[in-house]
């Protein structure tokens, strides 16, 4: 089956970028029926022009996408400059239906066939959600549920004005994308930006998100044990490089989720954590650096492309804001990886306020996900 088309640009207004895009594009072949697009937020407040441009020029009427501070493209990512990505996908219309914009949980009950795709569950879906909205992890569980396989991909829109999102009109305040029948066939993969430092530990008192006590210890004791002599143990010498990692418990992966070490109080042994916690949880503490994010890195990519039954169509790619060159080094190093591993296969995609992988909200994770 042929490869997606997709086409990228850094034209200063969006005009412009949206009319290279477009003509990169070339001639739109009668099977594309659905476009992926995504602006860097220089472009907030003009994504319903560009996704009109865009129905307009290609005939193609379903459009799903975001903006974000950043944004990537084959090979290449774009950081606080103007950049428009887009890529056509060739399905069938019966294949996929646009999942509308869902706000609050009472959406999920006014339109259950929206959950449907050619009369059948759907099997998988790609997202996009709003930081702000304080639901949007429960929106995300639960429209996982409605899936066959429970699995969804996406991110949170990351954007220093209007958090607009795209799902066939711009949209924002909520969940909205596009989900799949089991015809469309995808791989999936996550990466965390983090390494273990030591074992798992059960955080055994708690209170919300501040940890009392891990094994029965205090919780500060037993990170200053776990850092060991190479790494600062006093705690104003840990920002930004020791995370908490949270073990999930209902998959078989050796899959966590990472979360900010938010606070420290020497003086009572506890730890505060960005979520909330509770008593018998596994807990483990964790490194971010360059030198682990590349190595899980390929371990993913190698992972990915050992599952591919046939060659890829086209790619989405997902990753935390806090990843790109803060953490893999300039000249777009982390497309670059995924580009020497898989070939330069057509991908979109954008640096995300949270990743969304399965039914979960990630930090400092990549997902990338492949059409074959």
């Amino acid at each position: 089956m042929p490869p997606f088309r997709y086409a990228h640009s850094t034209r200063p207004r969006w005009s412009e970028a949206a009319r290279e895009c477009l003509a990169a594009l070339g001639p739109v072949p009668a099977e594309a029926r659905l476009g992926f697009v995504y602006a860097t937020d220089h472009f907030a407040g003009q994504m319903e022009a560009i996704v009109e441009a865009c129905k307009a020029r290609t005939g193609v009427g379903h459009w799903v996408g975001t903006v974000g501070m950043a944004i990537a493209a084959t090979g290449r990512e774009f950081l606080d400059e103007p950049a428009l990505a887009m890529m056509l996908a060739e399905l069938p219309e019966t294949a996929f239906r646009i999942l509308p914009n869902l706000n609050s949980l009472a959406d999920l009950l006014r339109e259950p066939e929206a959950f449907t795709v050619g009369g059948a569950p759907a099997w998988f879906g790609v997202v996009h959600g709003d930081p702000h909205n304080p639901l949007i992890a429960e929106l995300i569980e639960h429209v996982a549920e409605r899936t066959e396989t429970g699995f969804l991909v996406g991110g949170l829109t990351s954007s220093r004005g209007p958090a607009e999102q795209v799902a066939d009109r711009v949209v924002s305040g909520g969940l909205s994308g596009v989900l799949f029948s089991r015809d469309v066939a995808v791989a999936t993969r996550l990466t965390q930006g983090v390494s273990p430092l030591g074992p798992r530990h059960a955080i055994t008192a708690c209170e919300r998100n501040v940890v009392h006590t891990l094994d029965g210890r205090p919780a500060l004791e037993v990170l200053r044990e776990d850092l060991g002599p190479g790494l600062p143990r006093r705690p104003e010498g840990l920002g930004g490089e020791i995370f908490v990692g949270l073990p999930t418990r209902d998959t078989d992966m050796d899959d966590y989720l990472v979360r900010q070490l938010i606070g420290l109080d020497p003086r009572s042994g506890l730890i505060a954590v960005g979520d909330y916690v509770e008593q018998g949880q596994p807990l483990m503490f964790c490194r971010g650096d360059a030198a682990s994010a590349v190595q899980d890195m390929q371990r993913m990519l190698d992972a990915l492309g050992a599952s591919l039954a046939a060659e890829p169509r086209g790619a989405l790619y997902f990753s935390c804001l806090g990843r790109g060159a803060h953490l893999f080094g300039p000249d777009s190093a982390e497309l670059g990886m995924i580009a020497r591993s898989l070939g330069e296969i057509p991908l979109v995609g954008f640096f995300a306020n949270g990743e969304i992988s399965r039914n979960r909200l990630y930090g400092w994770t990549g997902v990338l996900t492949v059409f074959t």
